[in-house]
């Protein structure tokens, strides 16, 4: 899917304050002390690197969809799925809660990075919050009504707001340049982004002070991000969140109202179905996404269809061999079983 735009790796850029104010404080971690953004910034993307080494299994069908055809295209190998849960919280600075789904696809680029890479930032950011830096005290600054001053890069003459997946990431730029008189201050990731795009800015540089684990989302990027999203980003965040007994109950009944897509695709005889997950037991598991950048996140140039909870719910009822869903098999992902689909199957409409 062309999610994404690739520039020049020698692309230089100067960084100054910006004299916009910044998005309102919402609950997210605490201000604390942070240096002024690095004084140049390379301008290097984080892009593609090839399918993911650990996409699960799957099996293209279209006899439980109408309007998808009528044919049963063979399945496709098996693979292991990717881990299930997000990494445990951690504060690699004390008091600074990190975006740990974000450090980690961070952690992964390198210097050669291709523009899958992009896709799979996109999918962790979705899954938490950012540090945005501010000149001087942002306490301070919002008791007195002022605006925020946030720390910008100069790229290709246009302003890219600065922002950090962790303590980590801050404390390089404080090793970069020195300075000690700025705040950062965290905030919801959709609202960062929605900064972004309700101004002038080119886009979000992310960790910038951290190469080659820094990335670049072109304001298009962010664009088709937003598009799409839900805007409680309601099972994301439950599938970034702790594990319980409960939680695929709590994912079950979240797919009752949040938005869920299915990967389409069709095989050598061009046939069209969509991507489910076969064991080697038989069972049968409906592949569902909480983001089309998602389903981009598996690599296999599958596209994106919104899929109405009631034709969902059909789907389930027409063909009950149907074992379950898989949410967002790129991970992390959860497996239900159709005993706890019941808020799912309770939806009424036409089948469409």
């Amino acid at each position: 899917m062309a999610m994404f735009s690739r520039r020049k790796k020698d692309d230089s850029a100067e960084v100054e304050p910006a004299t916009t104010s910044a998005p309102t404080p919402s609950g997210e971690p605490e201000p604390a002390p942070a240096p002024t953004p690095d004084p140049a910034v390379e301008a290097e993307h984080a892009t593609e690197r090839g399918p993911a080494p650990a996409s699960p299994a799957v099996g293209i069908s279209t006899s439980s969809f109408r309007g998808l055809g009528v044919q049963q295209p063979p399945a496709r190998p098996t693979f292991m799925p990717p881990p299930a849960e997000a990494p445990a919280p951690s504060e690699t600075v004390p008091g600074l809660k990190d975006n740990v789904l974000l450090r980690h696809a961070l952690s992964e680029l390198t210097a050669e990075s291709k523009p899958q890479d992009l896709i799979h930032i996109g999918r962790a950011l979705l899954q938490g919050h950012l540090f945005l830096r501010v000149k001087g005290d942002a306490r301070a600054l919002l008791a007195a009504g002022k605006e925020l001053p946030l720390g910008v890069a100069i790229l290709n003459d246009q302003q890219y707001v600065l922002a950090y997946a962790s303590g980590a990431a801050l404390q390089a730029s404080v090793t970069g340049d020195g300075d000690a008189d700025t705040s950062a201050m965290g905030q919801p990731v959709l609202t960062v982004l929605r900064y972004v795009m309700g101004g002038t800015y080119g886009g979000l540089i992310i960790d910038h002070a951290s190469a080659p684990h820094r990335a670049i989302l072109p304001r298009p990027f962010i664009e088709r991000l937003l598009a799409s999203v839900d805007p409680e980003l309601t099972v994301k965040t439950l599938l970034a969140g702790e594990r319980t007994p409960e939680t695929a109950a709590v994912v079950a009944a979240a797919l009752a109202t949040a938005p869920v897509w299915v990967a389409v695709n069709t095989d050598a005889d061009q046939r069209t179905g969509i991507a489910e997950t076969r064991l080697p037991d038989g069972r049968r598991y409906l592949e569902l996404y909480s983001h089309p950048v998602e389903i981009a996140g598996t690599a296999r140039g599958d596209q994106s269809a919104a899929l109405p909870v009631e034709k969902l719910a059909h789907l389930l009822r027409t063909d009950e061999e149907i074992t379950g869903v898989i949410v967002d098999p790129a991970g992390p992902w959860i497996q239900i079983e159709r005993a706890d689909l019941g808020p799912v199957l309770a939806q009424e409409g036409t089948e469409g």
